[in-house]
């Protein structure tokens, strides 16, 4: 049924309106978002919905998240759009504040959660996950959440978030929902918005590639090497495809061997991530 969902701006509002639900004796769910959202963030919003007696949903396009060659300033942003879709879901509150509410001058303290930010996705883009860490922290801090709800296909962020949660004894449960995906298997993201017809045929190549790692997965290959060097010869099939990693790692370290396959690539001048737990479907 759809409702009212509030728009707030300013921190110190969005704290009061969370404290005065958990006051309330209310639990709260929140998902953050870079907006632009897609069926995969409303897939979020629905389990917070089902789970949680109020519902927060942030959209901030993160700038310490960003490396300097990165697409900031491109990335695709619709306020009002994001806004009639929260509004359908019945979301409570749209937390949607300004660069220069998050980050004030002179504010200079980061959050980093030390390995984990080093390997794969953070070796590819320094300083990324620092600016992750610390703006899901000020967003908990903001909206006094009983539970937090991220998608798997983020795979990497998801295994530093529950990683900080647990170091800096934050009160908020992680709850992670599998990747959704379109009919031709590719992982739902909101860069998919600056693929071409040729790219986004190529992009296919993505989830063909953990295709092939879990069927083999499936039939009792555990050489991590081998499962590997299987999804690399199918991403390299495709010439439109420039992979950046391409491992198999255990889920809560990144660290090789393990069961989960994850990759990043650039399809044209489009970098998208995925990954799969081998030996679940896919």
């Amino acid at each position: 049924m759809e409702t009212g969902v509030q728009a707030v701006a300013n921190k110190a509002e969005m704290q009061g309106i969370a404290e005065g639900w958990r006051r309330a004796g209310h639990s709260v769910g929140l998902v953050p978002t870079m907006g632009s959202l897609h069926e995969g963030h409303l897939s979020l919003v629905r389990r917070a919905r089902a789970q949680c007696e109020r519902v927060a949903v942030s959209v901030f396009v993160n700038p310490l998240q960003f490396g300097p060659a990165e697409d900031f300033d491109a990335y695709p942003r619709d306020e009002e759009r994001d806004l009639m879709l929260l509004r359908k879901e019945g979301v409570d509150v749209a937390y949607l504040p300004a660069v220069g509410e998050m980050y004030p001058p002179g504010a200079t303290t980061r959050v980093r959660v030390h390995s984990l930010d080093e390997k794969l996705e953070g070796a590819h883009r320094p300083g990324h996950f620092e600016g992750v860490a610390t703006i899901v922290t000020k967003l908990f801090n903001a909206a006094r959440p009983n539970r937090a709800y991220f998608g798997q296909k983020d795979a990497q962020q998801v295994a530093l978030i529950a990683r900080m949660t647990r170091d800096l004894d934050m009160d908020v449960e992680v709850v992670v929902l599998p990747t959704v995906r379109d009919p031709d298997g590719v992982a739902l993201s909101s860069r998919n918005a600056y693929l071409t017809e040729d790219e986004r045929r190529a992009a296919r190549s993505l989830v063909g590639a953990l295709r092939v790692a879990n069927e083999a997965f499936g039939e009792g290959e555990r050489d991590a090497t081998r499962l590997r060097r299987r999804m690399v010869d199918v991403l390299a099939a495709e010439p439109l495809v420039r992979p950046d990693y391409v491992e198999v790692v255990d889920p809560a370290t990144f660290d090789s061997p393990g069961t989960l396959a994850v990759l990043a690539a650039r399809v044209g001048r489009t970098r998208l991530i995925d990954n799969h737990p081998l030996g679940q479907p896919l």
